[in-house]
C-alpha cells in the first residue's frame, strides 16, 4: 500500500495560544482582549476548530503508517526525508512556509477551518482527509507544479519564495541598489521591489496593480487603466515571474524606467545593493526569515528550479 516511509504534518500555533505565550496564562489573555473591547469567545471558537481539525487528523492516517506531527516554528531545523509524504493543517501562508524547505516531496494541504481560512494553495477539508490520505500514500494523487522564485547571491546564499520576494530596506526608509534588466542598468530609490509568481499573483502583485491602476484613473480619468485591475493573475505553473518597484523616487541619482517586468530565462533580473546596512531579502511575506542585502551584495532573481508539487483534486 505505502509508498512512503513517513507522514510529517506541519501544524501551527492558533491565535489563542499565542496569547497565552505573550499573557502567560489564558485567564490573563481573556482579560486584556475583553478589557480591549475584544471578543474572547472568538479566539477560543478559532482554538476549538483547529485542535478538533487536528484531532481528525491524526484519527484520518491509516493504522501502521508511520506520522510525526511538527509545529512551523521548526521548519528551519528539520530535515524532511526524501520519502516523506508532507502535510500542512492551516492557510495559504502555513502552505508556502513549508515549500521552501521541500524539495520533490509531494504537498498535501489540509483546511481546518473553511469558515475563517480562503485557502487558495489549501483545497482539501477535512471530512475528507481519510480519502485524499489513501489516495496520497498509494500514489493515486493529482500533482500540479507550482513555480517557485529563487534570490541568489553572490556570495552563495539564496532564498526561495511561492508567492513573493520583498527586495528592500528593513525599515520603512528608501531602499538604495542599481537594478539591470532587459540591457539596462538603473540607480533607484524606493520603498524597495516585489517580485511575485504565478501562485503569488493574486496577492501582493495585485494590491500593487490595482493601487496604480487606481492613481493613474484619478488623476487621469479619460486614460483607460480599469482593464489593468483585472490583469494581473498567470499561471501558477508559469516559467516567469513579474517585478514590480514600490514608490520609485526621481532624483538627481536616481531614475524611474526600469519599474515593472516579467522575469524569464531568457530575461534575468539582477540587483545589487547600495544599502550600508539594513538591507534585506525576505519571502513569502515572513520579515524575520530573511538574507541581509547589504552593499556589496548582488542578488540574480531566477524562477527557481525546483517546484511545489501540490497535491490537488483529480
Amino acid at each position: 500500500m505505502q509508498e512512503f516511509e513517513k507522514i510529517v504534518i506541519i501544524t501551527r500555533k492558533t491565535a489563542l495560544e499565542e496569547l497565552v505565550e505573550r499573557f502567560n496564562t489564558r485567564d490573563q489573555a481573556r482579560f486584556y482582549i475583553e478589557h480591549m473591547g475584544g471578543s474572547f469567545n472568538d479566539y477560543q471558537q478559532a482554538h476549538d476548530t483547529y485542535k478538533q481539525a487536528q484531532d481528525a487528523l491524526r484519527e484520518a492516517i491509516p493504522t501502521g503508517v508511520r506520522f510525526q506531527f511538527i509545529e512551523r516554528s521548526f521548519l528551519p531545523m528539520f530535515t524532511f526525508g526524501a520519502h516523506d509524504l508532507i502535510v500542512t493543517l492551516g492557510p495559504d501562508g502555513l502552505v508556502v512556509n513549508t515549500a521552501k524547505y521541500l524539495d520533490t516531496q509531494p504537498l498535501v494541504a489540509f483546511n481546518p477551518d473553511p469558515q475563517r481560512i480562503d485557502g487558495v494553495l489549501v483545497p482539501f477539508r477535512m471530512e475528507h482527509s481519510t480519502a485524499i490520505l489513501r489516495q496520497s500514500l498509494c500514489g493515486t494523487m493529482t500533482l500540479k507544479k507550482v513555480s517557485m522564485a529563487k534570490a541568489q547571491l553572490n556570495d552563495g546564499q539564496a532564498l526561495y519564495a511561492v508567492n513573493d520576494l520583498f527586495i528592500g530596506q528593513a525599515s520603512h526608509v528608501s531602499a538604495r541598489y542599481s537594478i539591470s534588466y532587459a540591457g539596462q542598468v538603473e540607480a533607484q530609490s524606493s520603498s524597495g521591489i516585489i517580485v511575485s509568481t504565478g501562485a503569488g499573483s493574486t496577492g501582493w502583485l495585485r494590491s500593487v496593480v490595482t493601487g496604480a491602476a487606481q492613481v493613474m484613473a484619478s488623476l487621469h480619468p479619460e486614460t483607460k487603466t480599469q482593464a489593468a485591475v483585472e490583469d494581473y493573475r498567470f499561471a501558477w505553473e508559469a516559467e516567469q515571474l513579474v517585478f514590480s518597484v514600490r514608490e520609485p523616487f526621481v532624483s538627481k541619482v536616481s531614475r524611474a524606467q526600469l519599474v515593472f517586468g516579467k522575469v524569464e530565462a531568457r530575461q534575468p533580473l539582477t540587483i545589487t545593493s547600495h544599502m550600508p546596512q539594513n538591507g534585506v531579502i525576505f519571502s513569502d511575506g515572513v520579515e524575520n526569515d530573511y538574507v541581509e542585502f547589504n552593499s556589496g551584495a548582488i542578488a540574480q532573481v531566477s524562477v527557481a528550479e525546483k517546484k511545489l508539487y501540490l497535491v490537488v483534486h483529480s
